[in-house]
């Protein structure tokens, strides 16, 4: 620490960093300062450093050479998900603490090797998973918490989009990135349902993964984001799951970018408990996110809202709040020596839930997760 602030490098100056981490942090200057920044590609670290860095911030076009400074406190690993990998273990191996963009890595045995680094390092580690501060999803996990749904013994998982395939960066890249929506915004839907039932402990899935129109040039018509190119799309353009729990629950993922259906549900759960259930709505077909809990009160059917803010996170008309708080939360527990909210463990079992999907898909059969373990 200098001054009493954190010193954090910037791994990745690309879309996320410039949409969602560098402004909150900077937001965040009097818990701290970003002294470093890193990008294969050097003007983008450079524009980094004009827009958030100190005057004497470091830039670097290696991320090995940016950890060797023992003044950083942390990083921010926010490159290419199949990378996230090396650079989280050599930040830990560094004595850097590391907050680590969704998804925590493309394959299972990856996100051992992070885990494994992180608990040698005895430093602190989270991963992005912002949703988990937008308000109807707090609430919503209060409810859960209390009590209140009674056993949440089923779920779905909801992240459809009926056209809004990113056509920026290297989303389509399957080598880079390791798979298209379910690994990009599945995710995020996946993680919040496995939080709000508190339940990381699955036995074994069943997932079909298609690739039905991202190759077919007119099936990028009404794109959001203009068309994208048939010819280098590699991932799939949807992808579900059924996931089974050692306690008998189940969950219903679902994730595309290009599906022909009406509704976009998107970073949204539904639950249903003994008591009572409940709906998170987001996505491109709701002008609101919404928070909705279903039961039974004085001899009639009841419906609860509660209004909430944003839409597709990070993209024009975005809030950006939940990202705020996510930085906020993850400086104050390193400074406090508290855990962050969003856990490695976690999201490892996130990791290992989407990788069992695209095997079980690939192999045509259900996939037991102890599987993975070999």
């Amino acid at each position: 620490m200098k001054d009493g602030k954190l010193q954090i490098g910037i791994i990745g100056c690309g879309g996320i960093s410039n949409q969602k981490h560098m402004p909150n942090l900077k937001k965040l200057g009097d818990l701290c300062q970003m002294v470093a920044f890193c990008d294969i590609i050097e003007e983008r670290a450079l524009k980094a450093k004009a827009e958030y860095g100190t005057p004497e911030a470091k830039v670097y076009t290696d991320y090995r050479e940016l950890l060797k400074d023992p003044e950083i406190d942390l990083v921010h690993v926010l490159t290419p998900n199949v990378s996230h990998c090396p650079i989280t273990v050599a930040a830990f191996e560094a004595g850097k603490n590391v907050m680590c963009e969704k998804p925590m890595a493309a394959s299972s045995a990856d996100a051992r090797k992070m885990i494994d680094a992180w608990r040698k390092s005895g430093k602190k580690f989270t991963i992005g998973y912002q949703n988990r501060f937008r308000p109807e999803v707090q609430a919503l996990h209060k409810a859960c918490e209390n009590g209140e749904l009674g056993e949440i013994y089923y779920a779905k998982a909801h992240a459809i989009r009926r056209r809004a395939v990113p056509t920026w960066g290297v989303f389509p890249n399957k080598a880079l990135q390791g798979g298209g929506p379910l690994i990009d915004i599945g995710t995020h839907s996946l993680d919040m349902t496995l939080w709000m039932m508190n339940n990381y402990h699955p036995v074994s899935v069943t997932g079909s993964v298609f690739y039905k129109l991202g190759h077919l040039p007119q099936a990028t018509e009404g794109n959001a984001f203009g068309p994208w190119d048939p010819e280098t799309y590699e991932v799939e353009d949807s992808a579900f799951g059924m996931i089974k729990m050692a306690d008998g629950a189940a969950i219903n993922l679902e994730a595309s970018w290009a599906l022909n259906v009406r509704e976009s549900k998107e970073a949204s759960t539904t639950l249903c408990g003994t008591l009572a259930g409940a709906e998170i709505l987001s996505g491109m077909s709701y002008k609101t996110d919404e928070l909705i809990i279903n039961r039974g009160r004085n001899g009639v059917l009841m419906d609860e809202h509660m209004a909430g803010g944003g839409n597709v996170a990070y993209f024009e008309g975005a809030t950006g709040e939940p990202g705020y708080e996510e930085a906020k939360q993850w400086l104050h527990a390193i400074l406090e020596d508290k855990e962050p909210l969003v856990k490695p463990e976690q999201a490892y079992v996130v990791t290992q839930i989407l990788e069992a999907i695209y095997r079980s898909s690939e192999l045509g059969k259900e996939v037991f997760l102890e599987e993975l373990e070999g």
